[in-house]
């Protein structure tokens, strides 16, 4: 995390609390963290914290733009806080890691639709799909 989490939080009009520090440690230490993951997390920094508390704050830190949520089909919501640059994400199959991946084109969006119809598109999400080295790994020992 670049900045002091309670400078981001001021920076960005957000009320400063223990939780969101913690919950911005959590994000930024292990990101592509769920929810759940995060909660552990803050427990063991601070102590007793609700799950609603935890997606409460989640929620508003993704509002104001200072961590991001990404959801892969059949994965619980992630949150990361890489947000300042156009990049996506390379999900496993085998094993279900996640990680980032730098645009192809380098701009916003990378992605251009054949027909946009009318709308003025400022953002695409792009999901890639695979196996990791790990599991290629694995599957090869297995086969032979």
């Amino acid at each position: 995390m670049p900045l002091d989490p309670v400078a981001l939080l001021r920076e960005h009009h957000v009320q400063v609390t223990a939780q969101r520090v913690a919950i911005l440690r959590a994000v930024s230490h292990h990101p592509h963290s769920t929810a759940d993951d995060v909660t552990e997390s803050v427990k063991t920094e601070i102590g007793a914290i609700s799950r609603q508390a935890v997606y409460d704050s989640l929620g508003v830190l993704v509002d104001k733009g200072i961590i991001r949520r990404i959801q892969p089909a059949g994965s619980p919501a992630r949150y990361e806080d890489r947000v300042a640059d156009n990049h996506h994400h390379l999900v496993c199959r085998g094993c279900h890691s996640l990680v980032d991946v730098d645009c192809a084109v380098d701009y916003t969006p990378c992605l251009t639709p054949s027909d946009s119809k009318g709308y003025a598109v400022d953002e695409a999400e792009v999901i890639y799909w695979g196996h990791c080295p790990d599991c290629i790994t694995h599957t090869a020992r297995n086969s032979h």
